[in-house]
């Protein structure tokens, strides 16, 4: 359930309890989640959304292709359109995850005029990489995107990313951190920088008390978004469970607190008792919905989307209907 914090700052509501159960439930997610990774297929493999699905290679590394999918929005007219756009991020602790976790999300905000995408990329299940691979192909996805700007009717001061946990950390290099491109790409003309993110319980500092730290020592800080902020960082949105296990709340507060010194517009947004992975509709069908009406929220104030959220159209998406109901509650 969610509920109303004892105390705000800047639209952050705030949430103090212990996290012991919360850091247990998490910890058998966790384990399930890589489990389940480890078991899959050694190469990326194209994924098919549907016809309606725009599928393209937008690299190759580590000797398979790397797909990113693109979702249309109504009344799309490529060629003459400057529209805003979104590239999300799957996550599974940098070893595994599924390019169809953020399907909804890339659904309901090209609903919303946007030219929205999800993209692969290399995880140590599939191509035995590590986080500094993740990181690289998140920001060649954005550049790719970039580049294809005017093709793809995409204005290139208006792309965002997102991500849940390790996908959170690769949206948030692409915004945050400079450097660890492709070696490839390093010295393109072509921004990979995002112009916003969105990110979902993010595993956003890899310093020694934070996430993944022994596995991204080798790239730290460079490769911590939290050890990287500055004033010229995107407009930024963060979404957290107060027992989440991988990312403390006091973590999520001084990111927070430190993009606001630096003059970055940005939103933390608590939710209570909630573990990690909790935004997904499979864990959390009312926190779903609420967390994508505030992501729509955000979008808005920013500028890049008009009009109201489309609650009804975003139901629509629900792929539990037998739980539908008691959402609206």
């Amino acid at each position: 359930m969610l509920t109303s914090g004892a105390r705000s700052h800047s639209g952050t509501l705030c949430f103090h309890e212990s996290r012991f159960m919360g850091a247990f439930i998490s910890a058998l997610i966790l384990f399930a989640v890589l489990h389940q990774t480890h078991l899959q297929a050694a190469e990326t493999t194209r994924h098919d959304f549907g016809s309606d699905i725009t599928a393209t290679v937008y690299r190759k590394a580590s000797g398979d292709d790397l797909w990113i999918y693109r979702f249309d929005p109504p009344n799309y007219r490529p060629e003459t359109d400057s529209r805003p756009a979104v590239v999300f991020f799957f996550g599974g602790g940098w070893t595994g995850g599924s390019v169809t976790q953020f399907e909804q999300h890339a659904r309901y905000l090209a609903s919303r005029g946007m030219v929205s995408f999800v993209a692969d990329y290399r995880v140590r299940s599939r191509q035995k990489t590590g986080p500094d691979a993740c990181v690289a192909d998140g920001k060649s996805a954005v550049r790719w995107i970039r580049s294809h700007a005017k093709e793809l009717g995409i204005d290139p001061a208006r792309i965002a990313a997102g991500g849940g946990s390790a996908g959170g950390h690769v949206a948030a290099t692409t915004g945050i951190c400079p450097g660890l491109d492709a070696p490839e790409e390093s010295g393109s003309e072509i921004s990979s920088r995002s112009n916003a993110l969105l990110l979902f319980n993010p595993v956003y500092d890899n310093g020694p008390d934070g996430y993944g730290h022994d596995r991204a020592k080798q790239w730290f800080p460079a490769i911590s978004p939290a050890h990287n902020i500055s004033e010229d960082d995107p407009p930024t949105i963060v979404f957290l469970g107060t027992q989440d296990g991988l990312i403390p709340v006091s973590t999520a507060e001084k990111f927070q607190s430190d993009l606001e010194a630096a003059g970055v517009t940005a939103e933390l947004h608590l939710y209570e008792g909630e573990p990690h992975g909790f935004f997904n509709e499979s864990r959390n069908q009312q926190a779903f919905l609420d967390t994508v009406i505030k992501t729509d929220a955000f979008l808005a104030r920013i500028g890049w989307l008009s009009g109201q959220a489309d609650e009804k159209f975003l139901r629509s998406l629900l792929k539990q209907p037998g739980a539908r109901q008691k959402a609206t509650k």
